[in-house]
């Protein structure tokens, strides 16, 4: 069955359709401004240290997803205390400089969804696809994020600890047991996204 297109119709009638943030911010700065975010992003597997989830990937990542991030942590819309202390410290060119620099080459579809998706994936595929890479570029990738990091970022909004709009509709249809599967298939999903060190001296994720 087709979900995308009756979803994405009831959600900009509900909401609006989305507001393009237009990351077209320049990579070369953004290179030399983001030696702050590799402290934590470009580290295989680094952990927040509380509460304990693994760091959010961000090579590959939507670098209009990424502005929205930056300017959703600089506004208090995303709550975390060293994100929201960085963001706060720029402006918006500088944010979208360093979102240029982490997106690098975007993701795309290498072949079928790898494993069947959970029931609550049906309300995701419209905005994040079957696949985990979003139709939009203000819809964040979800394919090869950590497991951990998906279902922390799920209950943030589940909890209003993130605030959208948009999210918060889809969020509190599904339910706190869906969680640990939504993630867990989103996380399995190809190609997927790397550290930000990969992007910086590779050029692209593996």
């Amino acid at each position: 069955m087709n979900y995308r297109s009756p979803l994405l119709a009831f959600l900009i009638l509900a909401f609006g359709a989305p507001v393009l943030a237009h990351a077209e911010g320049d990579a070369a700065r953004g290179k030399t401004l983001a030696y702050t975010c590799h402290g934590c992003h470009g580290i295989e597997n680094y952990k927040n240290a509380y509460p304990t989830y693994s760091v959010p990937k961000l090579g590959g990542q939507n670098a209009a997803y990424l502005l929205a991030a930056l300017k959703g942590y600089a506004s208090g819309e995303r709550v975390h205390s060293t994100m929201t202390a960085h963001a706060a410290s720029m402006n918006d060119a500088q944010r979208a400089d360093i979102a240029a620099f982490l997106a690098g080459p975007p993701a795309r579809k290498t072949g079928p969804a790898i494993g069947a998706p959970p029931a609550a994936a049906a309300i995701c595929v419209s905005c994040h696809g079957a696949d985990g890479v979003g139709i939009l570029p203000d819809y964040p990738i979800l394919a090869g994020q950590h497991q951990d990091y998906l279902e922390r970022a799920l209950r943030d909004y589940k909890a209003g600890k993130r605030k959208n709009a948009v999210m918060a509709g889809i969020i509190a249809g599904v339910k706190e047991a869906d969680i640990p599967a939504l993630a867990s298939f989103f996380a399995r999903q190809k190609p997927a996204m790397c550290a930000t060190d990969k992007i910086r001296d590779q050029g692209k994720c593996q």
